[in-house]
């Protein structure tokens, strides 16, 4: 307007050929705040009112010639830098929203996230949030690697499409779960729809059928939904409940607060856990396990301090620990700070054996026995003065690095005790091919063993089996004088449990110094 304003007016200088210097300036702000498409239609139609008015800002004078063609330079310049600037705007553009994209799109199974379903939340007053857990997945994903998760949730996708509606999308959850957004129209029907339809799902590897158990929970929203995850949360407690009823499982039909404390407890356990690994928290227990000649040897028990330094039993965090992933460092927390205290109290204590349990995952690890051999190095014990105890249940189900793991710790010259038999559904199958020195009876046998004929029956047939794979025998819960005649009288060697003597820190062992015994541990 400066540049073709009539010349009457005050300034001058604002309707030449140097108030063109101001435009370019002005076009980039513009492209950049408002778009390039619609500022270069402005500059176009700019162009051309300043063209057909070029005898406002341009004199004629000697120097018509010169400025006409500064003026047609500007005009060039300006218009290939503002078209660059379209094309360089337009490919940024693109690039944000492929980013865009991107952030709600799971990398690995490429299906949407939860940052997809919260965007998508806010868009709906009222939905059903549906969730699968599958928790089996981990142990598939254990056989055949990560691979075989990803194709198995991708292919479960796309298996469930065809009943749900068009704006209804499956989202990839963390761990084993998929979400979905459900129209809360006639949701309990489609909810159940959905779930059958996702039990008869198969999955073919390699031939064969796979079709993991799946838990179903379901729960109905209002926007804003200001506690997305832990709602979610919530819904895998409930999925998991799915797995023994069968049934889809309604968050409104169950204890809100009650889920709500046990996600509460779950977390602060794993918070509890890490603390107690970062900062020593751990209490070693040990209780004797005895022969009839007067032998002894005495099995490692754990206790974990609480917050208030209360004592935690095993069977409280054990099974989370599990769950988080900590067992085996767990197990590594105790295999080295009891070597450790056999190292500093081996002049006190010499020749003292202890029994220590290892969980499944740290007996499916590759690494575990080399781990257990540098730390028997690091701490001069030998390899004689270890009882290794794994659970007959979990640890050898077929699991072939379970098996390795064993065998390489037997030829350090470690014992392996199988501990809790009789608990397993294949114990006497199993009890054929187990390479183990020691079989530690489950004491749900032995606590009746002299009022219940059924219990006196299958000892007495562990016993007369384990003989003859030259096994040495061990009978936990014995409590009473009674308990442990019949068991002495049947052929065991060992007993364990409150008659012999109860859980007591490790430090309060008594010193058995000889003079003048020489050390005896091995480097």
């Amino acid at each position: 307007i400066l540049m073709i304003a009539p010349l009457s007016h005050s300034l001058p200088l604002m309707n030449s050929i140097y108030t063109l210097t101001l435009l370019l300036p002005l076009m980039i702000w513009g492209t950049l705040r408002l778009g390039h498409a619609a500022i270069s239609i402005v500059w176009w139609v700019l162009l051309i009112v300043l063209c057909s008015h070029i005898q406002r800002f341009i004199p004629h004078d000697a120097y018509y010639t010169l400025h006409l063609a500064v003026a047609t330079s500007c005009f060039s310049a300006f218009s290939i830098t503002i078209t660059l600037m379209a094309i360089n705007i337009s490919r940024q553009r693109v690039l944000n929203l492929k980013t865009q994209r991107l952030m709600y799109i799971d990398p690995v199974v490429h299906l949407p996230n939860l940052l997809a379903l919260e965007a998508d939340l806010k868009q709906n007053t009222v939905s059903v949030l549906c969730q699968l857990y599958m928790p089996d997945l981990e142990l598939l994903g254990r056989n055949y690697g990560l691979l075989m998760q990803v194709q198995y949730k991708q292919q479960l996708a796309r298996y469930l499409e065809p009943v749900l509606d068009k704006d209804e999308l499956i989202y990839m959850s963390s761990g084993h779960d998929l979400v979905m957004r459900i129209c809360p129209l006639h949701a309990e029907k489609r909810i159940a729809e959905i779930y059958s339809k996702a039990k008869d799902f198969r999955f073919i590897r390699d031939g064969v059928k796979l079709y993991p158990q799946i838990g179903c929970s379901y729960c109905i929203i209002n926007y804003p939904v200001g506690h997305l995850y832990l709602l979610i949360g919530e819904l895998r407690t409930l999925a998991e409940i799915s797995l023994t009823t069968n049934l889809p499982v309604d968050l409104r039909k169950q204890s809100s607060r009650q889920v709500q404390n046990q996600v509460k407890t779950k977390v602060d356990m794993m918070n509890q856990l890490q603390r107690a690994l970062e900062l020593d928290r751990f209490v070693l227990m040990v209780q004797p396990i005895e022969s009839k000649k007067g032998d002894c040897y005495h099995e490692v028990l754990l206790r974990m301090r609480g917050n208030n330094d209360e004592l935690i039993f095993p069977n409280t965090f054990l099974p989370l620990a599990n769950e988080f992933g900590m067992s085996s460092s767990i197990d590594l927390w105790v295999l080295h700070n009891t070597m450790k205290f056999m190292d500093e109290t081996r002049h006190s204590r010499p020749n003292h054996r202890y029994a220590i349990n290892l969980t499944p995952a740290s007996i499916c690890r590759t690494d575990m026995a080399n781990h257990i051999e540098r730390l028997m190095i690091k701490h001069g014990i030998s390899p004689a003065q270890l009882v290794l105890e794994v659970t007959e249940a979990d640890e050898l189900t077929n699991n072939l690095q379970a098996e390795k793991t064993l065998d390489a710790l037997q030829r350090l010259g470690c014992k392996i005790a199988i501990d809790d038999f009789g608990t397993g559904y294949a114990s006497y199958a199993r009890l054929k091919t187990m390479r183990a020195d020691i079989l530690k009876i489950d004491g749900s046998f032995i606590h009746n063993i002299n009022s219940s004929e059924m219990d006196y029956k299958i000892v007495q047939s562990i016993c007369e089996l384990a003989r003859i794979k030259n096994m040495t025998l061990v009978a936990e819960f014995v409590e009473t004088e009674d308990i442990r005649t019949t068991l002495y009288r049947m052929g065991i060697d060992y007993v364990q449990g409150y008659l012999i003597g109860k859980p007591a820190p490790i430090e309060s062992l008594p010193a058995t110094a000889i003079p003048g015994l020489p050390d005896t541990a091995v480097g």
